[in-house]
């Protein structure tokens, strides 16, 4: 850890930076996951879901953004590389698939995923006193139901 007046304990810090890395390797991963919806999507609905991947994946930049530099302002070293993201996702792996539907469900189950982990860390930073952490992943959780929603409404309406 790195010096700084932050006045939260070092060890919660600590313990905040691990949680903090652990859904940065999951933000990447997503990150990634929208890029290879968004470059291999075929079929009827090809133009909305490649942009809509390529949304996501924008959004998704900014999630990594704030998770990494959280990390950094309580003395932390983020790891974002990518055989450190590769260790450490907790994300399904990407199916091989290129019809829309199939990338919807791909993707689907990626937001969810990422979903559950962002609640997940809001209740842990809560718990080390961090309302500030807690308030980025509680951003984070919204607009990943958000884009869940957007993803899982091209398979709700009836054929």
């Amino acid at each position: 850890m790195y010096q700084t007046k932050n006045d939260l304990p070092e060890n919660n810090r600590v313990k905040i930076v691990e949680l903090l890395n652990a859904r940065l390797a999951d933000a990447i991963d997503l990150q990634t996951q929208m890029k290879q919806a968004h470059w291999n999507v075929k079929g009827p609905q090809f133009y909305q879901l490649h942009q809509l991947f390529d949304e996501i994946n924008e959004e998704v930049e900014d999630y990594v953004d704030l998770i990494a530099e959280r990390a950094m302002q309580l003395g932390g070293a983020s790891q974002g590389t990518a055989r450190m993201v590769a260790k450490a996702s907790t994300l399904p792996e990407y199916p091989s698939v290129s019809a829309g539907r199939d990338h919807v469900d791909a993707v689907s189950t990626a937001l969810a995923s990422f979903g559950k982990q962002a609640r997940a860390a809001i209740h842990a930073v809560d718990q080390l006193n961090d309302a500030d952490t807690a308030d980025i992943f509680t951003e984070i959780s919204r607009g990943t139901d958000k884009w869940l929603w957007f993803v899982e409404a091209h398979r709700q309406a009836p054929q």
